[in-house]
């Protein structure tokens, strides 16, 4: 389905988490990418961002469940 790139106390990461839910999308996976590192490197300021594991195409901050739920279909 997709995967949610997220920081840990990050209020706007928080916001797409509730976008989500919203959308009615649960089958999600999480990852919490850190300051350093490639993911870091690859998403940096850009978080959170959802990546749709079929294709790779990329959903950046900001959305909302209207635009979660085109992303995803």
């Amino acid at each position: 389905m997709a995967t949610l790139y997220r920081r840990n106390d990050c209020e706007l990461c928080d916001h797409a988490e509730r976008a989500l839910a919203d959308a009615g999308v649960s089958g999600y996976e999480r990852v919490t990418i850190g300051w350093e590192g490639a993911l870091a490197e690859r998403y940096g300021e850009r978080i959170p961002v959802l990546v749709r594991d079929d294709s790779g195409d990329e959903l950046a901050w900001p959305f909302d469940s209207t635009a979660v739920r085109a992303f995803l279909r």
